[in-house]
């Protein structure tokens, strides 16, 4: 039986574990052919935590027996990932590469068309989470949180666009998270997931033409990065001294939010030859079955002089009145 991604092949970086494994068997069941990615085999020393906490000396998370446990469920790598999708029948090869690097990216996208002779389909899924005040926030902090997501994204479609571009097919999946719009206390994790939908929104208008599309998806799902900042956000508040009260009903659809990466089934959709005509759009995608189309920015308000400059007075009374209706403060909207 003929299946919808039959003869394709597909990147997934960071599809070790987490949201990244679920895709990458998502696409591998739907008759992709896949390279999963990660930094390195679990078997070797972390190179990196999964989750930088800027307000902590020791940001190691103080993990609960029952979310160890889960942590452990979902806490594989690559050859793993690979060796699933091939027990159930698939074909994958793993590529153990720091796609921050530029030459590691290379060598990623390299062993796709070394193995398979082409590369279709290109996730950018890696990233590095962080929480912290922005007072506290290092430089290396930064480094860490861009370095994945944003560098890790523009690494790997430098790389694989060319490609695309000669096949005349292309399907790229940029993640990002809705921590795009700003989150007070992750201002490197915003910044560097504001610039990947920069990014994804300003290909798409280059690379359709040539039958190539870009989206980016912001995902809600199980992972070792989700309860990692969980448990590490508790310890803080544990060691500040500051209780934080249980939302039960968020916490419920938090959860529920938080499902198997693998039912994210529209990432799929996204690479198939049906979705030729979505390109530059934000969606978000949960483990619990939801998916919702952002909207464009737009302006709202505007105030002019017919070319004239404002004087300090005029501006005094059109801005509170015109300019500004409606507006809340970013203090009212502090999610944190």
């Amino acid at each position: 039986m003929t299946k919808p991604l039959d003869g394709k092949v597909a990147i997934v970086t960071g599809s070790g574990q987490g949201v990244g494994r679920g895709i990458a068997l998502l696409l591998a069941r739907e008759g992709a052919k896949v390279v999963t990615n990660g930094l390195r085999p679990r078997s070797e020393p972390r190179v990196r935590p999964e989750f930088r906490a800027s307000a902590l000396e020791d940001a190691t998370p103080a993990f609960s027996e029952s979310e160890r446990a889960a942590y452990e469920a979902v806490a594989t790598d690559a050859d793993d990932t690979a060796r699933t999708i091939v027990e159930e029948g698939g074909e994958a090869v793993a590529c153990y590469a720091d796609i921050s690097d530029d030459e590691a990216a290379g060598r990623l996208v390299q062993t796709a068309i070394d193995t398979y002779g082409r590369v279709d389909i290109l996730v950018n899924n890696a990233a590095g989470l962080g929480f912290g005040p922005f007072t506290q926030v290092t430089p290396s902090d930064w480094a860490y949180q861009l370095d994945a997501k944003l560098n890790g994204s523009y690494y790997c479609m430098r790389h694989a666009v060319p490609h695309m571009i000669r096949q005349g097919y292309g399907r790229i999946l940029n993640c990002s998270s809705e921590a795009y719009i700003g989150i007070a206390n992750m201002a490197p994790y915003s910044a560097a997931n504001a610039a990947v939908i920069a990014l994804t929104r300003t290909t798409a208008k280059e690379l359709t033409r040539f039958g190539v599309t870009v989206n980016a998806y912001c995902p809600q799902a199980a992972s070792p990065g989700h309860l990692a900042f969980n448990a590490t956000l508790r310890t803080m508040m544990e060691r500040a001294g500051v209780e934080m009260p249980v939302d039960e009903e968020r916490m419920r659809a938090s959860e529920e939010a938080h499902g198997p990466a693998e039912n994210l089934t529209f990432l799929a959709y996204l690479a198939t030859e049906e979705a030729a005509g979505i390109s530059g759009a934000v969606f978000s995608v949960t483990g619990g079955g939801h998916v919702s189309l952002h909207s464009e920015p737009e302006q709202i308000n505007h105030i002019s002089k017919d070319g004239s400059a404002w004087t300090l007075d005029e501006l005094r009374e059109a801005v509170p009145e015109q300019l500004l209706k409606g507006f809340v403060s970013a203090d009212e909207r502090r999610e944190f």
